[in-house]
C-alpha cells in the first residue's frame, strides 16, 4: 500500500515538472539588445600625390666676414669718434681721430733730424771727392783717402737711419686717423672719446660688405643631397622670406652629432640681423607621396596613430610613421595598407575596438571614389611646404 502511493506521487512529480517544461517551451524568448555604435564617422582612404622633398634646418645669421679695427699706436687721447653701430661706411672712411699734437712735434724732431744727417752725408760726400781729385799728386796718404771714404759712408747710413725714422714718424700721424678698411656696416663699437688707447686695443668691427650668411646644420643624409648654388628659402620673420643660395658646404662632420654645416648667402633684408637664429628649407627634388588628412592622425604619448574601420564596423588602432605635410594633409610612410579605410574625423574620441557608424553619404559614394584612378586624386593635391 505504501508503495504504491510513493509510485502515484512520483507520477505526480514527472507530471508537473513536464507541465513547466511545456509552458517554457510555449512562452517566447526575451531578445539580445545589439551593440550601439560609440560614433558617426566619415573614412578615408590613402592619396597618392608627387610632392617636393624640403629638408628644414636651422641656425644662426652670421657676417660673411667680420673685420676688427684697432687702434694702431698706443698712449694718444682719441679725440674724436665719427661712426657709431649701424652706421654703413665706405672704404677708407674716417672712423675715429686720435690728438697728433705730441706726434706732430715728434716728427719736426724728426724732419730736422733728418735734415741735419743729410748735410753731413753731402758734406762728407764733397769731402771725398776731392780727395780723390787729389790722390795722384800724392797730397794725401791711402789711409787719409780711406777715412774720406769711410766718413761718407757713415754719414749715408746716419742719413738713411733719420730718413727711416722720419718715415716711422709719418706712418704714426697717419695712424692717429682711423678709417675702414673695407666697405661695410659697423657692428659693434667699444671707442669712447678722451679714452687713452694702447695699440691694438679693439675699436670697432665691421661686417664687411655688409654681407651675412646663413649657418645651417644638416644631418648627414641631407649634406649628401646638398650642392654649391643651390637654392634656399630662409624665413627670417612671419612676413619675410628671402632665398638664398648655398656657397660653401663643409669637408667634414661634426664628430659627436654627425651633422654638417652649410654655408648660405643671403641678400638684404629689412628684418635680417646677424646673430639671428632662423629656419629655412633646402629642396631635394620630388617624389612620390601616401596622404591621408590631417584628421585622421591621432598623436598620443609621442606617436602617430590611425583608426582602421573593419568589415564589421570595429575600429583597430595602428601605428603609422609620418612624414611631409601640405595642404591639410599628411604623408604616411609606414604602418599602414594603401586600400585601408581610416576614420577621417572623430579619430580622437575612439578607442581601439570601438564600433563606429559611416555617415551614409560618403558610404554611399565609396564605390565611386574607389574607382577612380590615383592619378585623378593626386592631380588636384596641392605641392607640399615641408
Amino acid at each position: 500500500m505504501i508503495r504504491s502511493k510513493k509510485i502515484l506521487l512520483a507520477g505526480v512529480a514527472v507530471a508537473a515538472v513536464a507541465a513547466v517544461a511545456m509552458l517554457q517551451k510555449g512562452k517566447p524568448s526575451k531578445p539580445v539588445a545589439e551593440p550601439k555604435p560609440a560614433l558617426t564617422v566619415a573614412v578615408a582612404q590613402m592619396e597618392k600625390a608627387v610632392w617636393p622633398n624640403r629638408f628644414a634646418a636651422t641656425g644662426p645669421v652670421l657676417a660673411w666676414q667680420e673685420a676688427i679695427v684697432g687702434a694702431e699706436v698706443g698712449g694718444l687721447r682719441l679725440a674724436e669718434v665719427q661712426a657709431n653701430v649701424g652706421d654703413k661706411v665706405k672704404k677708407g672712411a674716417l672712423l675715429a681721430h686720435f690728438a697728433d699734437e705730441m706726434v706732430q712735434s715728434e716728427l719736426r724732431q724728426q724732419q730736422a733730424a733728418y735734415d741735419e744727417a743729410k748735410s753731413r752725408f753731402a758734406e762728407a760726400e764733397m769731402n771725398a771727392k776731392r780727395a780723390r781729385q787729389v790722390q795722384d799728386s800724392g797730397a794725401l796718404s791711402a789711409q787719409e783717402l780711406q777715412q774720406f771714404e769711410t766718413h761718407t759712408q757713415t754719414a749715408e747710413a746716419q742719413m738713411k737711419a733719420a730718413e727711416a725714422r722720419l718715415e716711422a714718424e709719418k706712418l704714426k700721424l697717419r695712424y692717429t686717423r682711423v678709417t675702414a678698411p673695407d666697405d661695410g656696416v659697423i657692428s659693434s663699437r667699444t671707442a669712447t672719446v678722451g679714452a687713452v688707447m694702447q695699440a691694438g686695443t679693439e675699436m670697432f668691427r665691421l661686417i664687411r660688405q655688409g654681407r651675412l650668411e646663413w649657418r645651417a646644420e644638416l644631418p648627414e643624409h641631407a649634406m649628401q643631397q646638398v650642392q654649391v648654388g643651390q637654392k634656399v628659402r630662409v624665413d627670417v620673420s612671419k612676413t619675410e622670406v628671402v632665398t638664398g643660395k648655398v656657397v660653401r658646404i663643409a669637408p667634414a662632420l661634426d664628430a659627436q652629432t654627425r651633422n654638417g654645416m652649410v654655408y648660405v648667402e643671403l641678400p638684404e633684408a629689412k628684418t635680417l640681423r646677424a646673430g639671428m637664429f632662423v629656419q629655412g628649407n633646402f629642396d631635394l627634388g620630388q617624389s612620390e607621396a601616401h596622404t591621408l588628412p590631417q584628421e585622421a592622425i591621432v598623436v598620443r604619448d609621442g606617436f602617430a596613430y590611425v583608426y582602421r574601420v573593419g568589415k564589421d564596423g570595429r575600429v583597430e588602432q595602428i601605428k603609422v610613421s609620418t612624414g611631409r605635410s601640405a595642404g591639410g594633409r599628411i604623408e604616411i610612410v609606414s604602418g599602414l595598407q594603401p586600400d585601408a579605410r581610416v576614420v577621417a574625423t572623430g579619430a580622437g574620441f575612439l578607442n581601439d575596438g570601438d564600433l563606429v557608424r559611416i555617415e551614409t553619404a560618403q558610404a554611399a559614394s565609396a564605390p565611386a571614389a574607389a574607382s577612380q584612378p590615383a592619378s585623378a586624386a593626386s592631380a588636384s593635391q596641392p605641392v607640399a611646404q615641408h
